[in-house]
């Protein structure tokens, strides 16, 4: 992500990405402009996406691609998962413009590049925690084959199960994924 504009409001900001060419994310005031992803990224996102859809509409659950936006108050950020699951009624925020802002996300899917990780990792989850819908995070490596799936417990803990088999499945959401499909024709980042 690069910096692109210091110190604006949340209402400046969405006005704003209303009528941009290119996504952007807010954070406390700044707005960072989004870099494209690498072909093992959206090859990961694509082929998560297909297998998520078959299993969810089957039981009636949205599922969206980066292309929509997540507000954060706790942390006061927008961001743009790679990929969200909602089951229960969708909640968006008062809509500005042509920007709908999803509120409650149950699950949400981050694809892990060498520029991204400790941010995903650390700052990124910790402002999903806030999120009281979120009822699991899932991150997937692009650089090696590792899913990663961390689940809020009924006390508020966050239980992690790590998986690297490509012949083991993976929970995520109400869905079963087996690893062999996420990762097909996946060609790893180096």
């Amino acid at each position: 992500m690069v910096l692109t504009q210091t110190h604006i409001s949340e209402a400046e900001y969405l006005a704003n990405e209303a009528q941009a060419e290119w996504k952007s994310e807010f954070h406390a005031g700044e707005v960072l402009a989004m870099a494209g992803a690498s072909l093992a990224h959206n090859s990961l996102v694509s082929n998560l996406h297909g297998e998520l859809f078959a299993c969810l509409k089957k039981i009636g659950c949205k599922i969206f691609m980066s292309d929509m936006l997540l507000k954060l108050p706790a942390c006061q950020k927008y961001v743009y998962p790679d990929l969200m699951i909602v089951c229960q009624k969708i909640e968006l925020a008062e809509k500005k413009g042509r920007v709908d802002v999803l509120l409650n996300p149950e699950v949400i899917i981050e694809v892990l590049s060498a520029g991204t990780e400790l941010y995903d990792r650390s700052t990124k989850f910790d402002c999903y925690k806030e999120l009281a819908s979120v009822k699991q995070y899932v991150l997937i490596d692009s650089q090696k084959i590792l899913v990663e799936t961390y689940d809020r417990t009924t006390d508020n803990h966050w239980l992690l199960k790590s998986e690297k088999d490509l012949s083991k499945k993976i929970q995520i959401g109400d869905c079963e994924i087996q690893l062999n499909d996420l990762y097909h024709l996946v060609e790893l980042e180096k």
